[in-house]
């Protein structure tokens, strides 16, 4: 099948982690660490996203964050096409911001 911008996903993940003590913050951390090292980017603090080329790879990639997910605390979980996510407007106050790339990846089959 053909790449296209409705076969193309993101992956949002949204959470809300406790930090009062420090096994909290210690898990939250983790949490956060795991996300990164698979791949996803931050895009505010407590929501994180990464590109997928397709929905094989995004399941891939949904399984290793319910895999990771911290004992307490609220985690969403969003899968939108690229088609959807480039509706998205972006700003910082009243100023528009440029949507970010979508990353080049190299796929081998």
């Amino acid at each position: 099948m053909r790449l296209n911008e409705y076969r193309i996903l993101w992956i949002l993940v949204f959470f809300d982690l406790p930090t009062e003590t420090k096994k909290d913050r210690k898990l939250y951390t983790k949490f956060r660490k795991d996300l990164m090292e698979d791949g996803f980017a931050m895009f505010q603090f407590s929501i994180y996203l990464r590109h997928c080329s397709s929905r094989e790879n995004a399941d891939v990639h949904i399984k290793r964050v319910k895999k990771a997910l911290p004992p307490k605390g609220h985690v969403g979980i969003l899968t939108v096409t690229d088609k959807q996510f480039g509706m998205i407007e972006l700003f910082y106050g009243k100023d528009e911001k440029k949507l970010p790339d979508t990353p080049q990846q190299l796929e081998l089959f």
